[in-house]
């Protein structure tokens, strides 16, 4: 009754959601007694924020570790992060940039100027083909990460390995081929084997189909890409 889209219908089976309805407002979530569905996330300050992390600097300080910024993408929200980083930098607390380099190149280069590590998502080569599974061409992320590599910026490049999208042996070369020539210290690669622990995420918003789209990576694969990147040079891993 809390909800004002009425998409939400009780059942034998339980609360059915209809989706297309559902404005994701949270009213449900406030009233549900039992929490059993729940908003992740909520508004916050920078204040706020900072507080979160104070909690766990004993934690960081001792393990040499500090804060990432990802998401989502963290550059979407460009003033506020440089608010954080600021702030992190003033407390000497270790600031890491999670990304995937599509984003106003001045604005990367500000971020850039506040943080100690970038860890660099690179998905695809060919631009088409980055195009078809990502819904956009890759010129502006591959030219951003030229750039930042030639500031000096400490850089570890990720690469989430999807079976039959672009763990072949083409993308892998063209990857380490481009990587190899990136201004600065040889970057260090981590491989992200993609999986499905995420699958029942998906049936609960309705989506199903789509995670049947993609596939984990064999082992063989992995290995392959891991003696692809040695051959230019590069220390790659699986993980990280």
């Amino acid at each position: 009754m809390a909800c004002t889209q009425n998409a939400l219908t009780l059942t034998s089976e339980g609360i059915v959601t209809d989706t297309g309805l559902c404005k994701l407002c949270g009213n449900c979530a406030e009233v549900c007694p039992t929490k059993a569905i729940e908003l992740s996330g909520k508004p916050q300050t920078i204040a706020g924020i900072m507080d979160e992390i104070e909690k766990e600097r004993i934690f960081f300080d001792h393990s040499g570790g500090g804060v990432t910024f990802s998401g989502g993408e963290p550059l979407l929200h460009s003033n506020f992060l440089i608010e954080l980083l600021d702030e992190c930098g003033r407390r000497g607390i270790h600031r890491a940039v999670d990304t995937a380099g599509l984003a106003n190149t001045d604005l990367l280069l500000e971020v850039a100027r506040r943080t100690d590590l970038f860890l660099y998502d690179l998905k695809m080569m060919d631009s088409e083909r980055h195009q078809k599974w990502t819904g956009v061409p890759n010129e502006k992320i591959l030219e951003n990460l030229q750039v930042l590599a030639e500031t000096g910026a400490n850089i570890i490049i990720r690469i989430p390995l999807i079976g039959s999208v672009n763990d072949d042996i083409e993308n892998m070369t063209q990857t380490a081929r481009f990587i190899s020539k990136l201004a600065g210290q040889p970057k260090v690669v981590n491989l992200l084997p993609y999986h499905k622990i995420a699958q029942h995420k998906y049936g609960k918003l309705g989506r199903p189909d789509d995670f049947r789209l993609l596939e984990e990576p064999t082992l063989s694969s992995q290995l392959k890409a891991i003696a692809i990147f040695k051959k230019f040079g590069i220390e790659a891993s699986i993980g990280g």
